[in-house]
């Protein structure tokens, strides 16, 4: 076990409300989903925040006591039912006293667990998903990692041998690190024939040592070819229904013509996602598996869309009208986003059909709304809405959940995210602004006194703001920086945190 917490992730894909809209645009049925099950839940965000912002009843487990234990002091404050165990996967999976699930998640697993584990994961998915239950699995892919995989087992192995017995993992990646570093400045013919490695290790450096640890130094670590992933859960009698990741889906900013071509030619659905990695070197996959997987007739599929509520999650100013894929950076039309984002600007729900029926013309059809609806959710703008029962069933407990999650900013930068009973899921909120808030919910409504809160907290801290990437020496300096990003978050921010009845 690595001796070094997760870091406090929360991931979208998690939440049930998204996987619904990917199936639904990719023409398949999705169950109502009552019951879900993340195993591996690592700190325990993503799991804590659905089950407080949703009626769906949550369980889940992580072997890690620490991340468990966290996690229950999330549960506990947000006062949720969500049934979070501290067993490795054999014992979770030998338990028989749990219900029938129509949502898995496995996010940050399957590539990190040894053979036998992915069996019993496969087992348990097998036994306790409903029939037309969905699967949400990530994993690391090849042909992606291909070229630095064999990096990785050279900074594991000097991690093990070189690395001295009594330091701890972050000492021990630092060294493996700079061993790897020297090793590509010495200009080995590895790195001419993949150029990318050093690449990646230099990202490498950059990135939080927490994550890497977990990352790469775990004892198992496979990258697997799509269609080995197949075979592997077919026991589960699950099949692929579409990627998890929305950008996936913008086929125009990630696929050239000839390519699209090349892969409509393909009838098998495995080869041809296997295909479609090879052009898009594809290294990390979050792909939606159904078990039992039905087709909806366009007619049905069309009504079912109508119905599906959305909402702008992004203040209307802050909207760029570029999106960007594998083949760069496209433009989007406005004479089509325009009229589209000027509907959702107040970010009050809509479904689809009220946006067909006020922005909808000859010109802009049907076809070319959906298409900017997708586009929008996959840049991050736009969020599927739960019915509005079960927003106020799910408002005490995202309030209590949030109310927890602000006193730990007042301690602590390690969660980045709060939780919103209208998307059912989690909204990025950075430690300022979650100061900010703090501030506001201890009586101070004036953005300088917010600015001047958060100050506090930071010199209390030692700790100083950063402006294009230079530290802010002087308090005076700090205060103008707070001061502009306060005046910022009532304007644009706070609004949308409070139509999201975040706030």
């Amino acid at each position: 076990m690595i001796e070094i917490d997760y870091t406090h992730g929360y991931y979208q894909e998690l939440n049930p409300l998204r996987a619904r809209l990917a199936l639904l645009f990719a023409g398949l049925h999705c169950p109502i989903m009552d019951t879900a099950c993340e195993l591996g839940f690592g700190q325990g965000m993503s799991i804590n925040l659905h089950a407080a912002a949703s009626p769906v009843a949550w369980h889940g487990t992580d072997a890690n006591p620490a991340h468990v234990a966290f996690a229950r002091e999330i549960a506990r404050a947000a006062g949720s039912e969500a049934r979070l165990a501290a067993e490795p996967f054999a014992e979770y999976a030998a338990r028989r006293d749990m219900p029938e699930f129509d949502f898995i998640g496995l996010h940050g697993v399957w590539s990190w667990v040894s053979a036998e584990n992915k069996a019993l994961l496969v087992d348990f998915i097998r036994r306790q998903l409903k029939p037309g239950g969905v699967v949400y699995v990530s994993y690391n892919t090849l042909p992606g990692w291909a070229a630095f995989a064999p990096m990785r087992h050279l900074l594991v192995t000097h991690a093990a041998t070189l690395g001295a017995a009594g330091q701890g993992i972050v000492e021990r990646i630092d060294q493996a690190l700079e061993f790897t570093e020297a090793l590509l400045a010495a200009k080995p013919l590895f790195a001419d024939h993949h150029p990318t490695a050093g690449q990646k290790l230099a990202q490498c450096k950059r990135q939080d040592r927490a994550y890497l640890a977990h990352e790469f130094f775990t004892r198992d670590w496979q990258p697997m070819h799509f269609a080995e992933m197949a075979a592997s859960l077919a026991p589960a009698l699950l099949d692929f229904a579409c990627s998890a990741h929305f950008p996936d889906h913008l086929d125009m900013v990630n696929l050239n013509q000839e390519q699209r071509a090349f892969l409509a030619e393909i009838p098998d659905p495995v080869l041809r996602e296997g295909v479609r990695d090879f052009f898009v070197n594809q290294w990390f996959r979050r792909d939606y598996w159904v078990k039992g997987m039905r087709r909806l007739p366009p007619v049905r599929q069309a009504e079912l869309l109508t119905e599906a509520r959305l909402v702008l999650q992004t203040p209307r100013a802050e909207v760029g009208l570029q999106v960007r894929g594998v083949l760069g950076t496209a433009e989007m039309d406005g004479r089509i986003y325009g009229p589209l984002l000027d509907q959702l600007a107040d970010h009050r729900p809509r479904s689809l059909g009220q946006l067909e029926r006020s922005v909808c013309t000859p010109e802009l059809t049907r076809a070319h709304l959906h298409e900017a609806v997708r586009i929008l959710v996959a840049a991050g703008h736009l969020a599927p809405v739960q019915e509005e029962a079960a927003v106020k069933r799910a408002r005490k407990h995202t309030d209590r959940c949030n109310a927890h999650l602000l006193h730990q900013a007042g301690c602590s930068d390690a969660v980045a995210i709060l939780v919103s009973p209208v998307t059912g899921g989690g909204v990025p909120v950075d430690r300022v602004e979650q100061l900010f808030l703090l501030a506001l919910t201890q009586g101070r409504r004036q953005p300088a006194e917010w600015a001047a809160r958060a100050w506090e907290t930071l010199v209390a801290e030692g700790r100083q703001l950063l402006r294009e990437g230079v530290a802010l020496a002087t308090a005076a300096d700090n205060l103008d920086e707070l001061h502009a990003l306060a005046d910022r978050f009532a304007a644009r921010r706070l609004p949308v945190l409070q139509a999201l009845q975040v706030v």
